[in-house]
């Protein structure tokens, strides 16, 4: 788990990030989630990307075979049944991450277009998987109730390796074991 403030990337994870994405990465500030393996899995993006554009998505999903997972997901037609689900203490702690992510992206940089928005349609709908897993996953457990939801429900985790090419950690901001 890393929040803002981010250790910056080095130019081995943004490349990484770039190759899993299959373009040039942009506007990434740090890697908020690791594959057990230390690949990136999740960045933290820039609220404005550099070419000026708001980007209100913070936390960006970017290892393939957990965007496969929540795009498979997603495509079986889940996001209806949970967001019938958003009631009561389910709802409210969707709405604290709402708030907890806006905060997040907040203490990076305020970008007025994006005031009020956070990702995956939080907090009164289901929009967005991958943007909920990849909040669920730079929190930690507890903090995105759909987004812990799409992670434990897929055929994807966070705890075993699945990339496609080694990762070189040496190359890494943060190397697992150490302090974030």
């Amino acid at each position: 788990m890393t929040r803002p403030p981010f250790p910056p990337p080095t130019e081995a994870e943004v490349d990484a990030v770039s190759r899993q994405l299959g373009r040039p990465a942009r506007g990434v500030i740090g890697i908020a989630a690791r594959c057990a393996c230390g690949a990136p899995t999740v960045v933290a993006t820039l609220p404005r990307l550099p070419d000026g554009t708001p980007f209100p998505t913070l936390y960006y999903l970017s290892h393939p075979a957990a965007t496969a997972a929540m795009s498979t997901l997603e495509a079986i037609g889940v996001m209806p049944e949970w967001a019938a689900t958003l009631e009561g203490e389910i709802a409210e702690a969707y709405t604290a991450a709402h708030e907890q992510y806006l905060a997040d992206r907040e203490s990076v940089a305020h970008v007025p277009e994006i005031d009020g928005v956070s990702a995956g349609g939080m907090p009164t709908r289901v929009k967005c998987l991958h943007a909920l897993a990849a909040h669920a996953l730079a929190t930690g457990p507890g903090v995105n109730p759909i987004g812990d939801r799409a992670i434990a429900e897929s055929a994807w985790s966070p705890d075993r390796c699945e990339c496609a090419e080694p990762f070189d950690a040496s190359q890494a901001s943060w190397l697992p074991g150490t302090a974030a």
